[in-house]
């Protein structure tokens, strides 16, 4: 193995999705944006598929048109960027579903497509996407006339439970879908957990399926192992990487491994995190380079052939933390030079 590979465990990813589904009475739903979060639109939504989901939601149309190769007809693709300019023969071919943000974007497609489903995606205080309370005020009536087939909205503050932003934004959902036929949907994964008053007819969570925060019960998706190119050994007072930015307090053995900040594993990670050889931790010394990364390996009672920098003990969440951003970052950077495989 030359270079690092990325393992995704689509059981997991199933029984994560299943979890969330049990944390309510409502329909759950999947987000496979961007995808799939990074980790493969196919084999994920055809996992999800699978284990019973029939409604799946992506950015923009051309990511619904990946999604519906792999589910086949029948569940419904939902389009965040709703019906952009160019995507009528896309949203058509692949009977995909716009949520429709403006009041441009319904004239375009009762313009261009009278019979083809929709949904209506509102703006209920995150300033986003979505229709304004006053722009949905005028259109509703049009707009319910031609049935809707989902009412949409996101909260802005989910992953804080006790933010005043939640209950705000509830409120003003419950006011601008009062008397909606149409399935309604507010909560994605930190809404999930947010209680039943949250859920209307379907939650529609995604980085939870995938193994992050909020779903703090999440089961690990993705083991990345970073194969070993070089070990050597440092004397007390040489440095390490760019910037000299470690230095040997005892002679310590250091590997060197392929991947860096040119696949997902961000610069600012620097220090605080590990690699393991099995269970055993071992630092990572210096700064992240663009495809390389040291570890002390000093402790190990032998020289290993790859070390492992994401698993159960060390998860996305915590890559994040190291670097100052977000679980969500980390998976979707995680470029296209990881050899990918896919255990069930």
């Amino acid at each position: 193995m030359s270079t690092a590979r990325l393992t995704i465990n689509l059981q997991a990813l199933a029984s994560n999705w299943r979890a969330l589904d049990a944390k309510t009475d409502v329909e759950t739903g999947a987000v496979v944006k961007a995808d799939a979060y990074g980790l493969g639109a196919g084999p994920v939504a055809s996992t999800l598929a699978e284990e019973g989901v029939r409604k799946f939601f992506v950015a923009v149309a051309e990511e619904g048109a990946a999604v519906r190769e792999a589910v086949g007809a029948g569940p419904m693709i939902c389009v965040f960027s709703g019906h952009m300019e160019g995507d009528t023969d896309l949203l058509r071919t692949h009977d995909l579903t716009p949520l429709i943000n403006s009041p441009q974007q319904f004239q375009r497609h009762q313009q261009a497509m009278p019979d083809h489903a929709f949904g209506i995606q509102l703006d209920s205080g995150m300033n986003r996407l979505g229709l304004e309370p006053a722009d949905w005020a005028e259109l509703r009536s049009k707009a319910e006339a031609l049935n809707p087939v989902v009412v949409m909205s996101h909260l802005a503050c989910s992953d804080e439970p006790d933010h005043p932003m939640n209950r705000q934004q509830l409120q003003t959902f419950r006011e601008m879908t009062e008397g909606v036929t149409a399935p309604r949907s507010l909560a994605a994964t930190g809404g999930t957990f947010l209680g039943p008053e949250f859920h209307f007819e379907f939650c529609r969570p995604g980085i939870g399926i995938y193994g992050g925060m909020p779903f703090a019960d999440a089961k690990p998706v993705v083991t990345v192992d970073l194969p070993v190119v070089q070990i050597r050994a440092l004397e007390v007072g040489e440095t390490v990487g760019y910037g000299n930015s470690w230095t040997a307090r005892r002679p310590s053995r250091i590997a060197t491994v392929t991947a860096g900040y040119a696949d997902g594993l961000h610069r600012a990670i620097g220090g605080g995190i590990d690699t393991f050889a099995g269970d055993h931790p071992c630092p990572v010394v210096g700064r992240i380079s663009m495809d390389l990364i040291t570890v002390d390996v000093t402790d190990l009672p032998h020289d290993p052939d790859r070390l492992r920098i994401l698993n159960g003990h060390q998860t996305v969440d915590d890559l994040a933390e190291a670097a100052g951003t977000i679980g969500y970052e980390i998976l979707t950077s995680m470029g296209s030079r990881y050899s990918r495989g896919y255990v069930e």
